[in-house]
């Protein structure tokens, strides 16, 4: 497996790595054991999501500008009926979220589409703290490196090759 690993081009290392982290990372999900301890604290979910915000900024990740939109399937019918008003309530105002809200969730799902189809709104949970709204080019990092430790930062001039050559 190494050798094929090692094989492979930078490219498709680099969308093997992306890959993985879409995988491993996980800010939205609330996975709860059916039995024992199936907990749920506000705490740990806070947790997580602020450090999501935190990888996030250090890749700056746009999902607007990647070209999602929210959409019936994608994401209107994993939602609740009350999120979906409180969503195009924000996107649009009260008077259009009013339309809808005596609708049955697949309908007020497709509604709910078809009414932000035009907008550039996205849900406050794939929003990137300083990177969505005005200003997002000046908020991205222009190198990555003001979001990241000193020690991931290190241009490592003269250092320790073998540690870069290890890493990789």
């Amino acid at each position: 497996m190494w050798d094929h690993l090692l094989g492979m081009g930078d490219e498709d290392r680099a969308l093997l790595l992306a890959h993985c982290v879409s995988v491993a990372v996980n800010a939205q999900a609330e996975i709860v054991p059916k039995y024992d301890n199936g907990r749920v604290s506000a705490h740990g979910v806070a947790r997580r999501l602020a450090h999501s915000d935190v990888l996030a900024r250090a890749v700056g990740l746009d999902v607007y500008a990647a070209g999602w939109r929210p959409t019936e399937g994608g994401y209107f019918r994993s939602v609740t009926k009350p999120l979906i008003i409180a969503d195009v309530t924000e996107a649009r105002g009260e008077n259009i979220a009013a339309m809808i809200d005596h609708l049955k969730k697949g309908d007020m799902a497709r509604e709910a589409e078809r009414l932000l189809a035009e907008s550039d709104w996205i849900p406050a949970c794939m929003r990137t703290p300083d990177i969505e709204g005005e200003g997002a080019a000046e908020g991205a990092n222009d190198d990555g490196a003001a979001a990241l430790p000193a020690f991931l930062a290190d241009d490592r001039e003269g250092g320790d090759d073998a540690a870069v050559i290890a890493a990789e």
